[in-house]
């Protein structure tokens, strides 16, 4: 059974920081893109974050470049998200995902994803 398991969500004070982990299971996802997506109440899932197989490439929402970081450790089946300089408007419920076969390289829609985990929450106060 095939399985994405997100920890590290919580409560955190805007400008504060938290470190999202997606441990995989079930399937050796080592040759795919992984990806983050959050969903803030009452609103789309949307992008955040990949990583692809390598690790050689990275793509970011405009909204959180150059504050979130995404990595991976493929021997260990895991990718993790550091978000730094949280902001109220990053207060969702974050997701992690891996690609399906045939998707697009480095993939930023919901569609192209055909795993994912139950989700983590992150509330950032101001």
């Amino acid at each position: 059974q095939v399985q994405l398991v997100e920890s590290g969500g919580g409560l955190v004070q805007a400008g504060g920081s938290l470190r999202l982990s997606c441990a995989a299971s079930g399937r050796a996802f080592s040759w795919s893109t992984m990806g983050w997506f959050r969903q803030a109440p009452g609103k789309e899932r949307e992008f955040v974050a990949a990583v692809s197989w390598s690790a050689d490439s990275t793509n970011y929402a405009d909204s959180v470049k150059g504050r979130f970081t995404i990595s991976r450790e493929s021997a260990k089946n895991t990718m993790y998200l550091q978000m730094n300089s949280l902001k109220s408007e990053d207060t969702a419920v974050y997701y992690c995902a891996a690609e399906r076969v045939g998707a697009p390289f480095m993939p930023t829609l919901t569609r192209d994803y055909d795993y994912w985990g139950q989700g983590t929450q992150v509330t950032v106060s101001s």
